[in-house]
């Protein structure tokens, strides 16, 4: 049960990003990223986006910094990667409420 980021290293209109998982339960990812201040529209199917000026405050909450394949290995060990392309079958904060 471990959250995992990767270094800010994606550029979009302007910043750097970062991916942010966890290796256990869509879940614990929700959970981090409430703690976190982020919004759900920053979630995509198995990761959230996650801009630069959030990475330190990630890692002081508890995330472990690791490289991008990384991120990839475990959440494919977990069975929780999913395309790009297909998200619906992904629970949101608001389905896990239900």
């Amino acid at each position: 049960m471990t959250i995992l980021i990767d270094k800010p290293l994606w550029h979009f209109k302007g910043e750097r990003f970062s991916h942010l998982v966890s290796d256990s339960s869509f879940e614990e990812l929700h959970d981090f990223a409430a703690k976190l201040g982020l919004p759900e529209q920053a979630f995509h199917g198995d990761h959230y986006d996650i801009p630069e000026r959030f990475w330190q405050r990630a890692i002081d909450l508890g995330a472990t910094a690791t490289d991008s394949r990384e991120v990839v290995r475990r959440l494919r060990k977990a069975g929780l990667r999913k395309s790009y392309k297909i998200t619906s079958d992904v629970p949101t904060r608001e389905r896990l409420k239900e």
